[in-house]
């Protein structure tokens, strides 16, 4: 079987099977099969498939249709620019979140008050070390999962960032106003909403990063109770909103807090807020 006929057989499967873009997955499974480009794809169509290519290929193709998320089944995914490795142990970073690393870069530029960038909940690490290449300065994240932090130290040595690697449940490491600046894209789901989540999403990715309570705000509550508690005067919190989560978020700045913004995303949605700590 040669490279065209494969690309047709695994789009019409992924396309009975319900997945989407599925033109685009075929490509990027059986690219990842292969050991190539997607661009080679095309250039080499007639080229026949060796017996392992298409034995990975098959499989690739039958994890899709049961729900993996293609960026579990090759490992990699795209963020700010730069190839993440991703596994079952943390979020697939969504393009969303690049908001937030655009604001930080903006308001960190501009108004730099130290050295002590602190990414919360870090996951893969896509935050602080795209923040940490992107403003050439150190960044420490922090997880309370192993096996997230190993995922992110690994991104970090790849891509040569400076950053520094702390297990942590939120910032119970840090004391007394050292900390310029606190970055976060925290749980947020609420409990209820899990059966209403994308397959890919709720059999696959961590809960742990996912689910943020009972009304999904729990984590933002603490999370500005300890900002208050670690941020220098005037420093910055940079947190995601989650869909419907705006109101309660700007309820928890209403002490405490100034210069509150929020940006909406490319759909219009209420995406990153910063407030900034007197």
């Amino acid at each position: 079987m040669n490279l065209q006929t494969a690309l047709l057989q695994g789009t019409e499967l992924l396309e009975k099977g319900a997945i989407p873009v599925p033109r685009l997955t075929a490509e990027v499974l059986l690219a990842h099969a292969v050991r190539c480009a997607r661009t080679y794809l095309y250039a080499h169509s007639e080229r026949e498939l060796k017996e392992v290519e298409w034995i990975h290929y098959g499989r690739y193709l039958h994890e899709r249709l049961g729900g993996k998320p293609t960026q579990y089944i090759t490992g990699r995914q795209e963020f700010y620019g730069r190839e993440f490795r991703v596994n079952a142990a943390v979020l697939i970073p969504r393009p969303e979140t690049e908001h937030l690393v655009e604001i930080a870069i903006q308001r960190l530029a501009r108004d730099p008050r130290g050295s002590l960038l602190v990414d919360v909940g870090c996951g893969s690490g896509a935050i602080a070390i795209s923040v940490a290449l992107e403003l050439n300065t150190p960044v420490i994240a922090c997880d309370i999962s192993p096996a997230a932090l190993e995922v992110a130290r690994h991104n970090a040595k790849t891509l040569g960032a400076p950053v520094r690697f702390v297990a942590s449940d939120l910032l119970s490491p840090f004391a007394g106003r050292s900390l310029a600046a606190v970055l976060s894209n925290p749980p947020y789901v609420p409990w209820h909403a899990r059966e209403g989540l994308q397959r890919e999403v709720r059999d696959f990715e961590p809960e742990v990063a996912l689910f943020g309570g009972p009304t999904g705000n729990e984590i933002y509550a603490r999370l500005f109770v300890e900002a208050a508690r670690v941020l220098q005067p005037g420093g910055l919190l940079i947190v995601e909103l989650g869909f419907g989560s705006l109101d309660a978020v700007l309820r928890m700045t209403q002490t405490g807090w100034q210069d509150v913004t929020v940006a909406d995303d490319l759909a219009g949605i209420p995406r990153v807020l910063t407030a900034r700590v007197i």
